[in-house]
């Protein structure tokens, strides 16, 4: 399917038009970028290497942990080159690319959070059969599942967006190429196709928050049948994952679960989870989750003892 216009390019506005400011903004993102990529990559190699952390929830936390490098890098480094070079154009075939791998690996977290939550509560409200229902098998077969997932609500979003006529300008009021922003500059009505984004993306992310919520609340209101000891730990756990959901989820329902329209606040709320989120994921899982800082430190420390050797 060809795009039918002659746009071979986009201009993206940006943050902001103030050079000083662009040049902050890029130090501070910049800085962000490269949290996110240390912390979920050591995240990442923590669980592969550690022999302690070969539980399913480990095994979805370091799935979760590539998906935020990947989803972060499909937009900071070119927000990152924008502030730093002055250079805002972003060619239409790259611009497809970046929205449908923004829209493939954010898509994709939406659903592993929702597997993460379905492995919280088998583990806290059915532990005696924990084992046997996440199976190693039943873990990949989820992973795969939420990936699938990710992936098509992305071929939506792009067969949507990719065949329609723009005519102009050219100049997208936004820091990545995203949906309701490109949505402005088509020369044809857009309501039916506003409504197929929206069951596509905000009906989704209401949908899935709203299991995520449930299934929170069934795991605290089974907190009571577990030791003291046990329910420090359960809370611990879950805390985590319900501070990611709700800092992932709320701005994207905001964003998407709406008309086909924007807003001067889109850009700021589309930074949070763009690049706040995937940076604070591994501080959040890290900082509560005693095992992990355990395995951190034991690999850390053979790591040294061997270099030593």
């Amino acid at each position: 399917m060809e795009p039918r216009n002659n746009i071979t390019f986009f201009v993206l506005l940006g943050l902001t038009q103030n050079p000083k400011e662009q040049k902050v903004l890029c130090v501070m993102f910049l800085l962000f970028y490269l949290l996110t990529m240390v912390g979920n990559l050591l995240i990442v190699l923590t669980i592969t290497l550690s022999r302690t952390l070969d539980s399913p929830m480990y095994f979805f936390l370091g799935s979760l942990s590539f998906v935020d490098i990947i989803y972060s890098s499909s937009i900071s480094p070119k927000l990152i080159s924008n502030l730093f070079f002055g250079e805002k154009t972003i060619s239409f075939k790259f611009c497809m690319i970046q929205l449908f791998t923004e829209h493939f690996f954010g898509g994709s977290e939406v659903f592993l959070l929702l597997v993460m939550a379905y492995d919280r509560y088998v583990a806290i409200c059915k532990p005696l059969y924990y084992l046997i229902i996440m199976r190693q098998w039943v873990c990949v077969v989820l992973l795969v599942l939420s990936w699938f997932g990710g992936l098509l609500h992305s071929v939506i979003q792009l067969i949507t967006i990719y065949g329609l006529p723009f005519c102009g300008p050219n100049v997208i009021d936004h820091f990545m190429c995203d949906m309701y922003p490109l949505l402005k500059l088509i020369c044809t009505d857009t309501y039916v196709i506003g409504v197929l984004v929206l069951a596509n993306g905000g009906l989704i992310c209401m949908v899935v928050f709203l299991l995520l919520l449930i299934s929170y609340g069934v795991i605290l209101h089974s907190l009571k049948n577990l030791s003291k000891e046990g329910r420090r730990k359960a809370l611990s756990t879950c805390g985590s994952h319900v501070t990611v959901v709700v800092c992932f989820f709320v701005p994207c329902i905001f964003m998407y679960a709406r008309p086909a329209r924007t807003f001067p606040i889109d850009k700021s709320l589309s930074i949070f989870y763009t690049v706040i989120t995937p940076m604070l994921n591994p501080l959040i899982y890290t900082l509560r989750n005693s095992e992990m800082t355990n395995a951190m430190k034991k690999l850390w420390r053979r790591r040294v003892t061997s270099g030593h050797e």
